[in-house]
């Protein structure tokens, strides 16, 4: 049945309290009612059609309507749609959970539902392996400046935006933040390998004066993705895992959104050639389709909670954990990896999408152009206030979904966005900041 954007519109504010978002701002700013998608695109109840240049908050790898994940899950609805995973398993966690430790070379996956749920676990699991260590006062943690990992309470301790933590700050535990390794903080004349050098000297000194009362640093590897595609080198990640060996300390890699090829490996952490204690998965890992994350975790950890003791198990559990059909999208999503060649194609499709933004990257009021991968990003100097606003509502006239942080404008489309489509995006971005700026 066709519904009218109007109506929709009025019944989703009469309704849904929407995310990130202050919903009186919709009185000016109308919500966006979306009726269908294939491929790239979004289409609106008018027939309004908007490339999906951000992959809806990052989680579509291989477009809408993708039909062979659409399949798996359809199939898998035949066979079993969901039982509780206390006391029961299932064949499509169990390979789910074998192939993943094959690609990350960790262990036991235990599964929750979204990103911030999967920094839960993580949080929760390193305190307890040091308390059946029998270490209890290690059960604090590391981060980084800028960094997002999450809006959960446990979550929020360890996350550095403002607008996402102040609100909650008496709820919060307090925790250690280091300096960010982001090379767009460097000092004038500094160099940006002497800029990191500095972001690891403040973390060993952190490490080195409370490294008996840490469970573990967590970390974004290369990417920070909420600040702004803050993209650092992957020598501050590999200098990392030496100091947290040292100082024995945990390694928690948060590869919700940098997961599954967007930083132009499968996991970003195999460009700094180490491996984490612990790795937090979500978004892309079902391709988009259905909600699922997992932790994996080396056996050493896993073994620390393997007793007769039942307070020495690791007592978290969600409703929905590995749940069927989420499980079969995300093996539909991994066998596409493999039978597309989606690492290796993804390196040549940047390169020729580098050539197209080219012209873009030249723009007067852009600075601090950034790629990895399949993210791209750039910062726009003297952005009035209420920039992000403005370019999102310009962006969606000229057809292409673009959602700022802050003063950054950033790409990340799903992986089979052709050069054509690049194209559009691009000019869409071009207008869309000439407009926002002199507006």
């Amino acid at each position: 049945m066709k519904t009218s954007n109007e109506s929709l519109l009025a019944r989703s504010m009469a309704a849904v309290w929407h995310p990130c978002t202050q919903m009186k701002r919709h009185e000016t700013m109308p919500l966006v009612p979306i009726a269908s998608a294939n491929g790239v695109w979004l289409t609106d109840c008018n027939g309004h059609r908007f490339i999906d240049g951000v992959s809806s908050w990052w989680v579509n790898l291989f477009g809408h309507n993708e039909p062979r994940i659409k399949a798996a899950i359809s199939a898998q609805m035949d066979r079993l749609e969901h039982v509780m995973l206390a006391g029961f398993t299932h064949e499509p966690v169990v390979q789910l959970s074998e192939q993943l430790g094959e690609l990350t070379g960790l262990g036991h996956a235990f599964y929750g539902s979204d990103g911030a749920s999967a920094t839960e676990i993580a949080l929760k699991m390193a305190a307890h392996y040091w308390r059946n260590l029998g270490r209890a006062k290690k059960n604090r943690f590391v981060y980084l400046a800028d960094s997002y990992h999450g809006e959960t309470v446990g979550a929020l301790s360890v996350t550095d935006v403002p607008i996402f933590r102040t609100a909650y700050a008496p709820l919060v535990r307090d925790n250690f933040c280091v300096m960010s390794p982001d090379p767009r903080l460097a000092n004038e004349g500094e160099s940006a390998a002497e800029y990191t050098t500095r972001a690891l000297a403040d973390l060993e000194q952190v490490l080195k004066n409370h490294g008996d009362e840490i469970a573990a640093l967590i970390i974004e590897p290369l990417v920070q993705g909420a600040v702004g595609m803050a993209m650092y080198e992957p020598s501050y990640l590999a200098q990392a895992r030496i100091l947290c060996d040292e100082y024995q300390v945990l390694l928690i890699a948060d590869e919700i959104a940098v997961g599954f090829g967007r930083t132009g490996t499968m996991f970003a952490c195999e460009q700094a050639a180490i491996k984490p204690d612990l790795i937090c998965l979500s978004k892309g890992i079902t391709g988009g389709y259905l909600p699922l994350a997992v932790v994996l975790c080396t056996d050493e950890i896993y073994q620390a909670f393997y007793a007769d003791d039942s307070a020495k198990a690791f007592l978290h559990s969600h409703s929905y954990t590995g749940n069927a059909l989420a499980c079969a999208a995300a093996l539909a999503t991994l066998q596409i990896f493999r039978d597309d060649d989606v690492i290796v194609k993804n390196r040549s499709k940047a390169q020729a999408m580098n050539q197209v933004f080219e012209p873009l990257k030249n723009h007067p009021r852009i600075t601090h152009w950034r790629h990895r991968g399949m993210i791209w990003a750039f910062d726009v100097l003297d952005a009035p206030a209420g920039f992000a606003q403005k370019f999102f509502q310009n962006a969606l006239k000229a057809g292409v979904l673009l959602r700022p942080v802050g003063n950054t404008v950033y790409f990340m489309p799903p992986y089979i966005i052709d050069l054509a489509q690049t194209e559009q995006m691009a000019q869409a971005a071009k207008l869309a900041l000439e407009q926002s700026v002199l507006s």
